[in-house]
């Protein structure tokens, strides 16, 4: 089975790429707009599956990774800053307080139409954080497009008490121990891949 991840995100592909294995990437074209009243986990897990069975489309023989997260703070959905001001905004939002990650995981098998899919939690606990920190911490990190503004595999680790989740990969948007057991379902084990892979 080809292995297909439909994400053009780069941390996602290089999550995917810890695993030694070949694959390849397809923009899954999908609308992410959250609906009335939709709650954090329907969300992820609709848009998860929604981008795993667009990046299937015309393909068979392949096993398709479809993923989506959230940030959560109050219960309330907590987006890609975009901008500088709205980074502050958010991280002093979240200055001494927990903030919750919702990561939807999709493997979808074009052959047999059958959907695995779950929802992976993870949560960082922020120190408190002044404004001096904040600003000196964006200026490095520009995490702009990471939603909670921070980028926890770069200095945004040292805004952090701790963590707490099974995890860590599920943080940064990819929970591959989940998808491995995932594949393993499928009957593909990762290891095998990645070593006949190392011997072509």
């Amino acid at each position: 089975m080809k292995l297909v991840l439909a994400s053009t995100s780069p941390y996602r592909k290089s999550l995917l790429d810890r695993f030694g294995v070949s694959f390849s990437t397809v923009s899954p074209n999908v609308d992410e707009t959250p609906l009335a009243d939709e709650s954090p986990e329907k969300l992820v897990c609709r848009l998860s599956e929604a981008k795993a069975r667009a990046g299937a489309q015309g393909r068979t023989g392949s096993l398709v990774i479809g993923s989506d997260q959230v940030a959560v703070l109050d219960g309330r959905i907590i987006g890609k800053p975009g901008t500088h001001e709205r980074a502050i905004a958010q991280l002093k939002a979240a200055s001494g307080r927990r903030l919750a990650y919702l990561t939807g995981l999709c493997l979808y098998n074009t052959d047999k139409q059958t959907v695995q899919l779950d929802i992976i939690p993870f949560a960082v606990h922020f120190r408190q954080l002044d404004q001096e920190i904040i600003e000196r911490y964006l200026h490095q990190d520009q995490p702009y497009n990471c939603a909670g503004s921070f980028k926890s595999e770069s200095l945004g680790v040292t805004l952090f008490e701790r963590m707490e989740g099974d995890d860590p990969t599920a943080l940064m948007g990819l929970p591959l121990i989940r998808l491995n057991e995932m594949l393993l379902n499928e009957g593909v084990n990762v290891i095998h891949m990645s070593s006949e892979v190392k011997t072509h």
